[in-house]
């Protein structure tokens, strides 16, 4: 018997997701670096066609590569992938224009921050730091800007064979568990999912029922002692991950080898593995980084992002056993899909390609979950994250 749900938002602020609204504010961080970004760009998002206009930029800030929209849409944060400068941002949203303004700005005490998250009561926010492979933990105070940090944890294990991309932890995605009882971080260069204990009230972490160094667990397998845990094959390298809407199944998504690892869920927290499968088609032969995942909210499909393939897979998830079936491969019309997202309604998929200025928009066929372009092709410079704002 499979445990109680542990699903995660699906999206920043569901919880105050209103009934079928004409449009959404839309924010899109991005990679200021090396291009002609100016930090974080605001669009509104049509409902019945999928398309998104301009509203031009909403705040200029240094390489804003992950955002979320507080679930009262009064406010938004962002992490600043800056390296050994690296900061978390709050601002103040107006709905109306999608103009922010920063509230205050603290340092990610880490290096090269890339997800940030919100706790299930909206009074935290949690942030992972790639380079340094901890995660940190900070209060939102009453005016809607950051306190000093309640948590900072690095992430400990056995590290991956890949030399040069698991040669550290590699922190890359937190999220937390329904409960608000855990914190789940896939590490890449540990190949696991962490599960660390989250205390609502202080805002803390603690690395659960035995430190995740001590843990020997082979790949897809859940020792006693490492309950706390998910663990993937060698070498796969987890970014991201996300949940069945039932919470019995986790889907991790493995940058290195591109690969989704299909885990179902026990009591205790702790995982089995029970498929691994390719995001690529087959016969692909090349470099490639999977970068996203994203059930649809119906919970029939899973889709993944391959940049180098350029590509959405797309997955039919199978009823009650949770294991996936590869449906197909659509291109994405542009290069490097960094990251996309699902509309609220699932109606639309918008995928940004980084390294072609462009988010390109695709109708969700309702009986199959296939992608269909709709012609629809927002221009933005390098775009890495996409955010509904819910709450209006």
């Amino acid at each position: 018997m499979l445990a109680a749900p542990v699903v995660l938002f699906w999206l920043a602020g569901s919880a105050a997701r209103p009934a079928s609204p004409h449009s959404y504010l839309v924010l899109v961080g991005t990679y200021t670096h090396k291009t002609a970004s100016k930090g974080i760009y605001a669009f509104s998002y049509d409902t019945e066609s999928g398309k998104l206009t301009p509203k031009g930029v909403a705040a200029e800030t240094p390489d804003p590569s992950f955002v979320a929209i507080h679930p009262n849409g009064k406010y938004a944060y962002a992490v600043n992938e800056t390296g050994k400068q690296s900061a978390v941002s709050a601002f103040t949203l107006d709905a109306q224009t999608g103009k922010l303004t920063l509230l205050n700005q603290l340092a990610a005490l880490g290096e090269d921050p890339c997800y940030i998250s919100f706790d299930k009561t909206g009074k935290f926010v949690l942030i992972a730091n790639y380079t340094s492979g901890n995660v940190a933990v900070f209060p939102i105070l009453s005016d809607g800007k950051l306190g000093e940090h309640t948590a900072v944890l690095t992430d400990r294990g056995t590290l991956g064979p890949n030399k040069e991309r698991q040669e550290g932890s590699h922190a890359h995605w937190i999220e937390l568990s329904t409960g608000n009882h855990y914190a789940y971080v896939a590490d890449l260069g540990l190949d696991r999912v962490l599960i660390y204990k989250f205390d609502a009230t202080k805002g803390t972490l603690t690395a659960g029922d035995a430190s995740p160094s001590t843990a020997t667990a082979t790949a897809g397998s859940v020792r006693p002692h490492d309950a706390l845990s998910a663990t993937v094959s060698p070498g796969t390298g987890p970014r991201h991950a996300v949940f069945s809407r039932d919470g019995n199944f986790m889907y991790v998504l493995g940058e290195v080898k591109s690969t989704v690892t299909v885990f179902a869920h026990h009591a205790n927290e702790s995982y089995r593995a029970i498929q691994t499968i390719s995001t690529l088609p087959a016969g692909f032969s090349g470099r490639n980084d999977t970068a996203e995942i994203a059930m649809h909210p119906n919970g029939k499909w899973l889709y993944a992002s391959n940049r180098g393939n350029d590509s959405i897979a797309v997955f039919d998830v199978e009823p009650g056993k949770g294991t996936l079936r590869f449906v197909a491969d659509v291109p994405t019309g542009g290069k490097e899909p960094r990251h996309f997202a699902i509309d609220p309604a699932g109606k639309y998929l918008l995928a940004e390609n980084q390294n072609s200025d462009t988010i390109v928009t695709f109708r969700i066929d309702a009986a199959s979950g296939k992608l269909t372009p709709t012609g629809d092709v927002a221009q933005v410079p390098a775009p890495v994250c996409l955010v509904f704002d819910l709450a209006h």
